[in-house]
């Protein structure tokens, strides 16, 4: 693989990881009720996600994904009731996430790790974007080193990515200010969170 061909490749996946969606969503929540640690797992727990499509893509599971419109739907399903289900617990959520703090309620590191895991694995349009735009460079890299390559380039974008959205998100200065609106945002990402997963089962 060229160096040229590997500049579109992060291109696209920098173009991919900026977009925002529930994946910011989630890692933005965990960002601002578990603090900068938190929000760093979670945004690696996601990017572990998005190399694991991006190796599946590589071994053929999408081209099965796109052919097998059931196993699709399920998946679709699955990863919306996954979105219900944040918002339904961010809705629910008693006080805001700056009451959380200042009472000392423990926030594990283990729920940030599976939120940010299962918000990209329960994400089937990822398997679809990865064949519809990894497929050219497929074909170029043939070779186990270029195929490492295509697998760790989306890996290391996201991961760097929605690392910097919680290093900004957990600066104490802007946590200051949002931890006044703690409740809103509660509230807030609770709607975001179930408005999307209706738009998922509504273009499913």
């Amino acid at each position: 693989m060229t160096f040229s061909i590997w500049l579109s490749l992060l291109m696209i996946c920098m173009l991919g990881a900026m977009s925002p969606g529930p994946s910011l969503a989630v890692v933005a929540k965990h960002s601002l009720s578990g603090g900068r640690l938190h929000g760093v797992v979670t945004s690696w727990a996601h990017a572990f996600g998005v190399g694991v499509y991006a190796l599946l893509t590589l071994l053929g599971l999408a081209v099965v994904l796109k052919q097998s419109p059931a196993l699709f739907m399920v998946i679709t399903y699955a990863g919306a009731a996954y979105l219900a289900y944040l918002g339904v617990n961010a809705l629910r959520s008693k006080g805001g996430v700056a009451a959380k703090l200042s009472a000392g309620a423990p926030v594990r590191l283990r729920i940030a790790a599976r939120d940010g895991l299962m918000i990209s694995i329960l994400n089937p349009k990822l398997a679809l974007f990865f064949l519809a735009l990894f497929s050219q460079f497929v074909a170029v890299g043939t070779e186990l080193s270029s195929r490492a390559v295509i697998v760790v380039t989306p890996l290391l974008v996201d991961g760097l990515w929605y690392t910097l959205i919680a290093l900004v998100l957990s600066n104490p200065k802007v946590l200051d200010k949002l931890r006044m609106k703690a409740q809103l945002i509660d509230r807030l990402s609770g709607v975001v969170l179930i408005l999307l997963a209706l738009r998922v089962v509504l273009q499913a």
